[in-house]
């Protein structure tokens, strides 16, 4: 693992354990495993810090979201659905990483940009697999409140993902076949 990589898994891992607010310098530096001056080198100012975290988190849910994901799709969809609950199960039980930086920093532009563009890219690809491109803003919708909702219900917020998925397949091809 690279200096750059090591640095943004440490500060990963600070901010889920400690949040946004509540870890100084010394702790982030700590979780990083370098020097503070290394720290500074690679991100020079605490708001590079989160952005660093989170970048490397996006790339971590992306790999774990998609990694040989079968292209064929409800199926698609539901193991993609699967795969969030184990993340959320193991990596964020207490909701989104990238919804809780915005929350504590809700005036900082380069946050709210990089929520956005995580949670497109993840519905695009995930429409795009699924093979329903025209509805990742449905599927945005669906996984959102899977992962907003798994703090408060857990496993039932899984079922009702399904359920809503499966409505999604339902009403696309009934539209297809009224075209038909």
């Amino acid at each position: 693992m690279d200096t750059g990589t090591k640095i943004a898994a440490g500060l990963e891992e600070a901010f889920v354990i400690h949040g946004f607010a509540e870890p100084n310098v010394e702790t982030l530096r700590e979780a990083a495993g370098v020097s503070l001056r290394t720290l500074y080198k690679y991100t020079p100012s605490r708001d590079d810090m989160v952005l660093s975290a989170l970048e490397y988190r996006h790339r971590r849910y992306m790999d774990h979201i998609f990694s040989d994901v079968p292209e064929n799709g409800p199926v698609a969809l539901g193991g993609i659905i699967d795969r969030i609950a184990g993340w959320m199960t193991q990596e964020a039980p207490q909701g989104c990483l990238f919804h809780a930086a915005v929350a504590a920093a809700p005036q900082d532009e380069n946050l709210k940009e990089l929520l956005s563009r995580h949670k497109t890219c993840v519905a695009e690809r995930a429409a795009a697999v699924a093979g329903v491109e025209e509805r990742s803003a449905d599927i945005l919708f669906i996984f959102e409140g899977l992962t907003q909702s798994w703090p408060l219900l857990g496993g039932a917020s899984v079922e009702s993902a399904h359920r809503l998925a499966k409505c999604l397949f339902i009403e696309a091809n009934e539209t297809l076949s009224s075209y038909a």
